[in-house]
């Protein structure tokens, strides 16, 4: 069986850009069991409540909600348990201290296949404040308003 080529996705968090103002990204690799897989492949992920955590300098998916695989037998993984991510030590180091110093967190993006592997892109976020988020929304609302006039402007 020949492996996958390019990137699939299997779920995205877009609360995440909501909730948060993204300042840098890396791709990570997860550390699954094999049932993990396969119910990831089958696309059973949620990314919603997803945080990562520092635990003696490793770094932690959280919360992530991977259901238990239908064919599993008592092999199967529980479904909110924690995972570790996989990097660079440099990068682990790069993040905590930007994590401790400036009071930042990692969140979760998207969990895609990469060449047939589980990767999660995380995020060094800052949260926003309410009246951050009111206005991303009023500036996505004012751009689709000005394009949807532009697209009618030019029909005529």
């Amino acid at each position: 069986m020949p492996k996958e080529s390019g990137r699939k996705a299997v779920a995205t968090n877009r609360k995440a850009r909501h909730d948060y103002h993204i300042l840098d990204t890396w791709e990570a690799g997860i550390a699954l069991m094999g049932t993990e897989v396969k119910s990831l492949r089958e696309g059973h992920i949620s990314l919603a409540d997803g945080f990562c955590t520092f635990t003696n300098g490793e770094l932690w998916l959280e919360a992530v909600n991977i259901p238990e695989y239908t064919q599993g037998s008592w092999t199967n993984h529980s479904a909110r348990r924690r995972r570790k991510l996989l990097l660079h030590r440099e990068e682990l180091v790069r993040i905590e201290h930007k994590v401790n110093e400036q009071g930042l967190t990692v969140v979760p993006l998207q969990v895609y296949f990469n060449e047939g592997r589980a990767k999660v892109e995380i995020a060094l976020a800052r949260g926003k404040k309410d009246y951050d988020k009111r206005q991303s929304l009023r500036e996505k609302q004012d751009n689709r308003e000005a394009l949807r006039e532009m697209r009618a402007r030019n029909r005529r």
